[in-house]
Order: structure tokens, then C-alpha cells, then sequence
């Protein structure tokens, strides 16, 4: 059942201040001092969803959904907007917004993202990590409306030499070598794929039936399910087909697993793109104060992407590992999608905290340890929360 917040953004109803004069404003639509919102950061925006209210509804709602950005919002004058495909196609493409909407067939699905540093501040506390110090929040399940990237590559016309596809986005990135835009690129495979009803990548112009949000991208972004979010590109402005992977910082360098910054450790390092098995406990919250007997334990569980796996169970144990208790679903098996799961588990004085565990479908197990890494990405070893029983 979605949450009344939910229906009441996904009716369309209300129409964004900021979208009827076409121009995007150069800050946050959300308030950043929201008490469901885990603030990291104000410019860029950087935040986190609060777990108790994470896991209300499948759909996370526009207004509690991660916010992950590398520079300030850009304002983009919605009727002037161009999104260009250029470089290992036949026929470079300039295409407006209303051409977006009206010149190719409109998809919606249902995909989940996560941040490649969700639970980074756990790597952290192995060993310091730099980077923005995500606890579990950083991800949300939406759907998603615009048009397939395979159409829009269809319609420019692929050379023989296409392999990759580039994305770059039209924020401005200070970085000590100038400024840079946010940049990601995709496999064409994954690109042109389709899976199910799931297109390999959508090039989005809407979210939970509204107009894309500022904070994640208006007016167009990519959303390439099954990848880290760093692939999924806000405020896209180009499009390349290339014969390699792109040469852009946040590809060619960071979003990478190193345990040493070498020259030999970053040549080595293959690039991210699948996100892991990963569950997470949301209730009952880090510290809290229980009382002997039965109590819920409820959260998040996401199957890694290939081969489109899903989550098949959920376990739960409140003796270190020692005996586990099976997790109930509330939300549908779908690839690329959050599995929503709780169950009643009974606790004692000797109780000092509850750790989840997930097997997708192919009967991977989550791993009780993963190794730490530079970077602190792809955190996903079992989730433990410390409570007290008194």
C-alpha cells in the first residue's frame, strides 16, 4: 500500500513553483533542515533519509529521497534546454525537451538507487575513510518516466566502433585541475539492453510522477538500474558514444576499490558498476532502548544486478549469528528493485544488538565481513544494530 504522502505527490496535481517559469533555481527545492533528512552537507547538497522513515512505502517519496551532489544545483532554462548526442554515431543529435517527450516513446519503471559509499562511515570506523560519511540512507526506490537510452542511440545511428556511451552533466565541479562536469559512462551492452520490462538505462525526465526534481536533475537525468548512482547522471547536457570508457574524473579515477593510492593500485582497479547484495536493519534504530519479549525488526534488503537477481531471503539473528530468524516480505521480488521484509524476533537482557543478513536468488549469501578500501565504497557486510534490553 503506498503511503499517503506518496499518492499525494504522484497525482500530479500540484505544479512545482520552480517549473512553471521554466527556469531552475540555483538551490535546494527541498529544505535542507528537515528532520527526516540526515544532512551532510548544504552546497552541494548532500543527504541522507532517516531510516525509520525510509522504510514507510516502497516508493521513497520525492521529498525523502538521497540527495548526492558534487557541485551546487545549475540553472538550466528549461526552454532553451538542448541535450546533444555526439561522437561514435551517424547522425549527431540536438534534442530539445519538448522533443524528449513528444518525438519518442515514453517508458516509466520502477529502479532503485544507492550510493557506492552507502555505510561508508562502517569503513570508517575500521579505518578512516575520506568522502561524504554516509550511514545506511544513502539509497531509494522511485519510479522513473522518460525515454529509453536505446531509442535516443537508435535514432542518432550507432557507428561500428560504438562500445561505450559517456554521459556528462551540466553542473560545474571545482576541481584543483579547473572545473569539471560531473561525468559516468556505460558499457553499450547495458546500454541497448532490456531486461523484462526494464530498459538498460532511461534517459528520465520525471520522478514518482512529477517533473524531475532540482535536487536530482531537472530537467533530464540518466537512471541505469542495477548500476552505483555515481552512473546515473543528474543534469545531463551530452551524450557520447565512444569507442573506450570516458576520460572524466569520476570515472577514470575515483569510483574505484583501492586499498593503496599507487599509480599501480588505481591502473589495476576495475571501474564500479554493478551495486552489491546489501540488507539493512531500519527499525529499531542504532541505540535503542528495548525491553525483553518480542520486538519487530524491519528494513531494506537489494540483490546485486546481474542477471537480474532478486532478494529471496532475509534472516535476522539476535545472538550474533548463532541462530537466525526468517524476515517476511512487504514488497514485490522485481530486478533492480528494494525488497522491503520484518520480522518478530525475541529478545533478553543478554541482547546487545541485531544483525541482518540477505541471499538473493541465485543463493549468493551476504558476506559477514567485507575488506575496507580506500575509498570506502561498497560497503556491504552484515548490518548490526547495538540495542539495549533493560
Amino acid at each position: 500500500m503506498l503511503h499517503r504522502r506518496e499518492l499525494l505527490k504522484q497525482s500530479g496535481l500540484v505544479i512545482p513553483l520552480w517549473l512553471a517559469g521554466g527556469l531552475i533555481p540555483g538551490r535546494n527545492a527541498f529544505a535542507a533542515d528537515s528532520p527526516d533528512m540526515i544532512v551532510h552537507g548544504r552546497v552541494p547538497h548532500n543527504s541522507e533519509t532517516r531510516l525509520n522513515r525510509l522504510i514507510e512505502s516502497w516508493i521513497t517519496p520525492n521529498d525523502l529521497f538521497y540527495v548526492r551532489s558534487h557541485a551546487p544545483v545549475p540553472q538550466i532554462d528549461a526552454s532553451q534546454f538542448r541535450l546533444t548526442v555526439e561522437g561514435e554515431v551517424k547522425k549527431p543529435l540536438s534534442i530539445s525537451l519538448a522533443e524528449l517527450r513528444e518525438g519518442f516513446a515514453q517508458r516509466s519503471v520502477v529502479a532503485t538507487l544507492t550510493c557506492a559509499g552507502n555505510r561508508r562511515n562502517e569503513h570508517s570506523a575500521v579505518k578512516e575513510v575520506s568522502g561524504v560519511q554516509w550511514q545506511a540512507g544513502a539509497i531509494g526506490n522511485a519510479k522513473w518516466s522518460g525515454v529509453t537510452l536505446a531509442d535516443v542511440l537508435n535514432k542518432a545511428g550507432l557507428k561500428e566502433g560504438a562500445k561505450h556511451v559517456w554521459f556528462e552533466g551540466l553542473d560545474q565541479i571545482e576541481r584543483s585541475g579547473g572545473v569539471i562536469p560531473f561525468g559516468a559512462s556505460i558499457p553499450l551492452e547495458k546500454a541497448m539492453s532490456e531486461h523484462g520490462a526494464m530498459p538498460g538505462t532511461l534517459v528520465a525526465t520525471g520522478m514518482n510522477g512529477q517533473p524531475l526534481p532540482p535536487d536530482h536533475g531537472f530537467p533530464v537525468r540518466t537512471v541505469v538500474p542495477g548500476f552505483i548512482g555515481a552512473r546515473s547522471v543528474k543534469w545531463l547536457g551530452k551524450i557520447i558514444v565512444s569507442d573506450r570508457p570516458s576520460p572524466n574524473h569520476y570515472v577514470a579515477t575515483a569510483y574505484r576499490l583501492v586499498e593503496e593510492s599507487t599509480p599501480e593500485s588505481w591502473a589495476a582497479a576495475s571501474i564500479l558498476y554493478d551495486y552489491p547484495l546489501n540488507s539493512v536493519t531500519c527499525l529499531p534504530s542504532q541505540g535503542a532502548q528495548l525491553k525483553p519479549g518480542p520486538v519487530t525488526v524491519a528494513g531494506f534488503a537489494l540483490a546485486p544486478a546481474n542477471a537480474g537477481q532478486t532478494v529471496r531471503r532475509v534472516e535476522v539473528s539476535a545472538d550474533g549469528g548463532q541462530t537466525w530468524s526468517h524476515a517476511e516480505f512487504s514488497s514485490p521480488a522485481i530486478p533492480f528493485c528494494w525488497r522491503l521484509w520484518s520480522v518478530k524476533i525475541g529478545i533478553d537482557r543478554g541482547t546487545t544488538e541485531l544483525v541482518v543478513r540477505a541471499t538473493d536468488s541465485s543463493g549468493e549469501v551476504q558476506a559477514e565481513k567485507v575488506p575496507w578500501n580506500l575509498k570506502g565504497y561498497m560497503f556491504n557486510a552484515w548490518h548490526h544494530t547495538k540495542v539495549s534490553v533493560s
